[in-house]
């Protein structure tokens, strides 16, 4: 599917999860993503967003589906048990029989933002930087807490301001095997002060602990460590950043749903 400006995207939808979760089983199903929010599975919410934006061509979806899933879902996709296996797994079916057209990029979301809405996809994909290998969508503190009341986020202080990340980004699926190596030896050492340092660079994360670290100089270090352009998107759409993870979340998810359009 061709979209206005000539860009083309398929879509990998992570909807996988611990089968141990204790909020999932609270909720009588498998998976996180498979929750219903305000009577409707969120993974199902999101997949309706991604339809409805008009942009998206083939979706993958990784992990456990329903009847109602499935419909909506052109490949389906065994959750491989991490979220970075279960991307190459997505980006692996897609590239499978009819495989990716040149030039095709891959939106990669996952299933627990149930607040997403076509219109935020179609406006994501749209101003992403096409340029770019890797595309992160952000979201800032105040437009979070204006959209949303009382939600609870991950927050980096930035020089540009305060920042929550998306749970989408936009990936050339040519260089999938040029940054996951490097991206999975970042994520083994968050734990480890020392050897993500030395990872990143001392000076780089005392500036970003410190909030004296500007977006593009963050832009600049994550395309050097991963070895591909690496752009951050700074979306106004807080549903974006917004992933039910907890009670807290479900309800707020819920009575925001509850409201009357426009309101």
């Amino acid at each position: 599917m061709n979209t206005e400006d000539g860009a083309r995207y398929s879509a990998v939808v992570l909807g996988g999860g611990d089968p141990g979760d204790p909020f999932a089983a609270a909720h009588g199903v498998s998976v996180k993503p498979l929750i219903p929010v305000a009577g409707v599975p969120m993974a199902e919410r999101v997949l309706a967003a991604l339809r409805g934006s008009g942009l998206i061509g083939r979706v993958a979806y990784v992990g456990p589906t329903t009847p109602a899933l499935d419909a909506q879902i052109d490949l389906r996709v065994t959750d491989h048990g991490t979220l970075l296996s279960n991307l190459e797994a997505g980006v692996e079916a897609l590239r499978g029989g009819v495989g990716l057209a040149a030039g095709e990029r891959v939106l990669v979301v996952t299933a627990d933002i149930p607040l997403l809405t076509a219109e935020q996809v179609r406006d994501v994909l749209r101003a992403a930087p096409t340029d770019a290998g890797l595309v992160y969508p952000v979201v800032t503190r105040q437009t979070c807490e204006a959209a949303f009341p009382g939600v609870k986020r991950t927050y980096a202080r930035l020089k540009d301001g305060t920042f929550t990340g998306g749970n989408l980004f936009v990936l050339d699926p040519a260089l999938i095997g040029a940054f996951l190596p490097r991206l999975r030896e970042v994520l083994a050492a968050r734990k480890a002060p020392l050897k993500l340092a030395a990872l990143i660079g001392p000076g780089v994360l005392l500036r970003l602990v410190t909030g004296r670290l500007s977006v593009a100089a963050l832009e600049g270090r994550v395309s050097a460590l991963l070895g591909v352009k690496a752009r951050a998107l700074v979306t106004p759409h807080a549903a974006v950043g917004t992933d039910v993870d907890k009670g807290s979340d479900l309800a707020l998810a819920e009575a925001h749903l509850a409201r009357p359009p426009g309101s």
